[in-house]
């Protein structure tokens, strides 16, 4: 039996996950400022930037929007461990070109990996499944911001 409140739910989902993550389709970015859009014009060099004292290096934010991706659709999917929040902020800063094209790479992973399960999701019954789905993009619309101020103050 299908569902057209949760079907709807899907595609309302995987609508605003392009526009943050991929193009915008002027529901609330700019054109051109989506996250993959914005990351392709970053060089390794200006994402180690240290952005201040405690806010970390674009780097280090694109390796916690990530790992924030795997552990929340792992939460989607009722698996639930306790995590190290705090590791990434502690261990990625400089990166070299090629492991800021390799982190790029596993955020489109992680990215892909969620589509995938939202666009399963058919039921949508599950509390944990459509918070997680609406906290990813509202961390991530909150990294893309962090990102695109960072940018202003480095470029």
């Amino acid at each position: 039996m299908s569902n057209p409140v949760a079907e709807q739910f899907s595609r309302v989902i995987s609508f605003v996950f392009d526009e943050t993550f991929e193009q915008t389709h002027g529901i609330y970015l700019d054109r051109g400022t989506s996250l993959f859009e914005t990351l392709a014009a970053i060089t390794a060099q200006e994402a180690s930037r240290p952005l201040g004292p405690a806010s970390g290096t674009i780097a280090a934010k694109v390796e916690h929007v990530r790992f924030y991706l795997d552990v929340l659709a792992d939460y989607m999917q009722g698996r639930k461990e306790r995590v190290d929040w705090g590791e990434i902020w502690r261990t990625v800063a400089v990166v070299t070109p090629e492991e800021w094209a390799a982190s790029q790479a596993r955020l489109k992973a992680s990215h892909q990996r969620l589509l995938q399960l939202v666009n399963e999701s058919a039921g949508w019954e599950s509390e944990d499944a459509m918070s997680g789905a609406l906290g990813i993009l509202v961390h991530t619309a909150y990294h893309l911001g962090e990102i695109r101020q960072a940018l202003s103050q480095i470029g």
